[in-house]
Parts: structure tokens; C-alpha cells; sequence
């Protein structure tokens, strides 16, 4: 497996439904974090949409770093493998060094530097991680598809990462991370049976640290049943039930939420669709869900035209790129409806959170990317075969 010409003709047109749905999507969140946050932001720093122009600024640049991703050939992300993992790395122990890492409600997961908080780690972290499988996954495929050894020597490396997460901890970036990385390597080629003696004792290990976690076992029993500690351990998800529950059908009207207004604690980043679907209720709820299932099904669609060209690098990185927005997105929905434990992540695009965000958007542009390279090796093909009927 080779790597492929990646140039794309200026004539390519991209994928309008996912630059539309990205839109909406993106047009909603930035509605919702000025709903969601407005008495939070007067109340806290004495200006209503101090959030809300917070996240209009990092739509802009991750908007810019989109164009930006969009413009560069895949190639080179593709060379650059390796290198993205090193520096992956680096950027996780950077988190967990006393003056460089800034410690928020019992977790050190932002990057600061002179004072200025840079970004979240975890979100570039696996964009870089992603980048490296996929990268791996085309140079050692022989490998992977033969031998246990091949198949763990990058998994070694996601470990290393998904470790330094757990000492954050970040518990969800985590399990997010581990999910992408097993699912690029089994598209891959690697053998079921290879996947499954490495998988089951990941996930009896993240069973060991949650029982042994003291404050992992409260958001457990809290999620169990929130209602038999409304006030303390399940004081969170019971408010994010009644948001969801007040919506009814056609919800209470934008800004009209009375969670927002302290009762939902995180009302405008982990928790904004309990606001969304008090806002708008159940028929709303049903349109974010799917604006989602669109967003993650173009993203398969890139993924599978590109594997039908033999590209397969481009191919692995859609298919997590995909992957990824699957599971976030549905791990925060659970989340919000009581279906998972607490797990800190954000709804995509939406939820207030500047990394998060900005990287989201980057990754978008790389999907965009990649279906523009498909788009042009297909008009070339159509040219080429014209030229010959021609002739």
C-alpha cells in the first residue's frame, strides 16, 4: 500500500451536505453557548456573552485553521506521522509539570504558558494520534495483518498517551482515544483474534480504575440512580433530566430555560443539550441527533470512496475521523439522558470549549481535504477517459 497522488484539481467542488450540516451545526452551538451561558458570564466576569465572544473567537480561527488543513495535501500529514506521535507525547507530560499545567475542578489538563491558558492537550492530542495510526497502519500493514508484535507496536505508543490522560485525569479523552485506535487498526487488517486479546484486557483494566476510584465509583453510583442522592452525587444528572423533561415537545422557547440559571451546573459545555432540549424539546433534540448521524455518515462515505481508490491512508482517517465524532457525540448525549456516567467530553462543534473546537474544526478541514482529493483523481480519471473517446 502506497502512498498516492494527492493533488486536487482547482475545479473539485466539495461535499456541500457536510459543509451544511458542519454549518448548522456550528450556527446552533454558538446560538446555544450565548443561551446557555449569558447568567453564568454576567454573573462570574460581569458581562453576559463574555463566553459566547470567547467561542466567536475560536470559531474564527478554527474556521482558519479548516482552510488551512483543507489546502495542504494529505501527504505530507502522512509523512509527518511519527513526528505528530513525538510531539503528542510531549505535549501530555508538558500538561503534567508543575508550572506548566493548570489544574481545573481536580484536573490538570490545560497547557499554560506565561500565565496564558494555551489550550486543552487532549483535543490536538488526538488529531496527532490519529494521524500516526493511520500513517502506521499503511507503511506496516503486511505487518499488521501477520503478526501480533506489528500489530502492538503503535498501540504501545496510544498506551503511553492513553496513560498520561488517565494521570490528567481524563478518563474520556482516554477511552475516546483508545476507541479510534483499535478501530483504524482492525479496518486496517489486523486479526480478531489479535484485537481481542489486547482489547479485553483494556477494558478490564478501565473497570479496575473506575471501581478502585474512589471519585469514578461516585459518578457510578450516581448515574445508577441519581435520584436517591438528587442534592449531592446525582445533583447534576437529575438537573440535566429535568432540563430535558421541561422541553416536552416543541420546548420553552430559545433563552428560555430555567436550568441554565444555576441549577445545571456545566449548562453550557458538557450539559448544553439538556439545554438545547429544554429549549426546543424533543423535536429539536431529534434534529441535533440528526444533523449527527449526517455529519458521521458523509464522513464514511469520504472514507470508503477513498478506500475504493486504494488511498489508504487517506481511508484510515476518515474512518476515525468518523469514529470519533460517533463516539463523542454519543458519549455526550448519554451522558445528558442518563444512559452513561459523567465522562467531561464535549457535545462536537457545539459545547462551549475553545480546543475543542478549534481542533474539531481543523479535523473537519482534513476530511474536507481528503473528499477533495477523491473529487480530483475522479475528475482526472473522467478527463482522461474522455481524451481517449476523443482521440
Amino acid at each position: 500500500m502506497s502512498a498516492t497522488n494527492t493533488a486536487a484539481p482547482a475545479q473539485s467542488r466539495p461535499d456541500m451536505i457536510l459543509l451544511t450540516v458542519v454549518g448548522i451545526l456550528l450556527a446552533v452551538g454558538l446560538l446555544m453557548v450565548a443561551s446557555a451561558s449569558i447568567a453564568l458570564g454576567d454573573r462570574q466576569h460581569g458581562d453576559a456573552f463574555y463566553f459566547f465572544e470567547r467561542q466567536i473567537l475560536a470559531a474564527t480561527m478554527g474556521l482558519a485553521a479548516a482552510w488551512c488543513m483543507a489546502k495542504v495535501p494529505t501527504r505530507v500529514w502522512q509523512g509527518l506521522g511519527p513526528w505528530l506521535a513525538g510531539v503528542a507525547i510531549l505535549l501530555l507530560v508538558m500538561v503534567l509539570l508543575p508550572g506548566l499545567g493548570r489544574t481545573a475542578n481536580g484536573s490538570t489538563r490545560w497547557l499554560n504558558i506565561g500565565g496564558l491558558n494555551i489550550m486543552q492537550v487532549s483535543e490536538p492530542v488526538r488529531l496527532m494520534m490519529l494521524i500516526y495510526v493511520a500513517d502506521y497502519a499503511v507503511r506496516r500493514n503486511a505487518e499488521i495483518r501477520s503478526s501480533f508484535l506489528g500489530f502492538m507496536k503503535p498501540l504501545v505508543i496510544v498506551g503511553v498517551a492513553a496513560a498520561l490522560l488517565l494521570a490528567q485525569p481524563d478518563f474520556g479523552s482516554a477511552v475516546l482515544l483508545i476507541g479510534i485506535s483499535f478501530t483504524v487498526m482492525f479496518l486496517a487488517g489486523a486479526r480478531l483474534r489479535d484485537v481481542s486479546l489486547t482489547l479485553g484486557p483494556v477494558v478490564l483494566g478501565f473497570a479496575l480504575l473506575a471501581k478502585f476510584s474512589p471519585y469514578r465509583m461516585k459518578r457510578l453510583t450516581g448515574f445508577w440512580d441519581p435520584w436517591a442522592d438528587p442534592y449531592g452525587a446525582g445533583f447534576q444528572l437529575t438537573q440535566s433530566l429535568i432540563a430535558i423533561g421541561s422541553g416536552e415537545w416543541t420546548g420553552l422557547g430559545l433563552g428560555a430555560s430555567v436550568q441554565k440559571l444555576f441549577y445545571l451546573p456545566e449548562a453550557h459545555t458538557d450539559f448544553i443539550f439538556a439545554v438545547i432540549a429544554e429549549e426546543f424539546g424533543l423535536l429539536g433534540s431529534l434534529v441535533m441527533i440528526l444533523l449527527y448521524v449526517l455529519l458521521i455518515w458523509r464522513a464514511l462515505v469520504i472514507a470508503r470512496t477513498a478506500a475504493a481508490r486504494e488511498h489508504f491512508f487517506q481511508a484510515y482517517v476518515a474512518f476515525g475521523l468518523g469514529i470519533w465524532l460517533a463516539m463523542q457525540a454519543a458519549i455526550n448525549l448519554g451522558v445528558n439522558m442518563g444512559v452513561l456516567p459523567t465522562k467531561g467530553l464535549t457535545l462536537p462543534l457545539v459545547s462551549y470549549g475553545r480546543s475543542s473546537l478549534l481542533v474539531t474544526l481543523a479535523a473537519l478541514g482534513l476530511l474536507l481535504r481528503i473528499d477533495l482529493e477523491n473529487r480530483g483523481i475522479a475528475s482526472a480519471a473522467k478527463r482522461r477517459v474522455n481524451g481517449r473517446v476523443a482521440r
